[in-house]
């Protein structure tokens, strides 16, 4: 398992790029997508997928649907296109972030 402290920093970027590559998915949906993504070593916990995926709302990356299931209610998160629109870049800042961190710790890149 990673750090939650590493995972904080980097959970944005990460739901919005599911989001982008799966359209519309549900909060357990994308806490098990990770899951899978990672081989087990990211595990979003509610308390800190929920906050972050209603600050992407409230910043406008993100839209929600609600569908009823028989009795039960599931929340649906999509990109709006703002948020469509914000992906690549985010995704450029961290690779550039990577980057910088292996120059700073002075690791060499993996693969090499």
């Amino acid at each position: 398992m990673h750090s939650p402290e590493l995972l904080k920093g980097t959970l944005q970027t990460i739901i919005l790029k599911l989001l982008a590559d799966h359209g519309k998915m549900y909060g357990y949906e994308i806490t098990q997508k990770v899951k899978e993504l990672s081989d087990g070593s990211l595990a979003l916990t509610e308390g800190a997928l929920y906050p972050t995926l209603h600050k992407l709302e409230a910043e406008g990356l993100l839209s929600t649907e609600k569908v009823s299931l028989g009795k039960r209610v599931r929340k649906y998160y999509t990109l709006t296109e703002i948020g469509r629109s914000s992906i690549q870049k985010r995704i450029e800042d961290f690779e550039s972030f990577i980057s910088t961190m292996f120059n700073v710790l002075q690791l060499r890149p993996i693969g090499s």
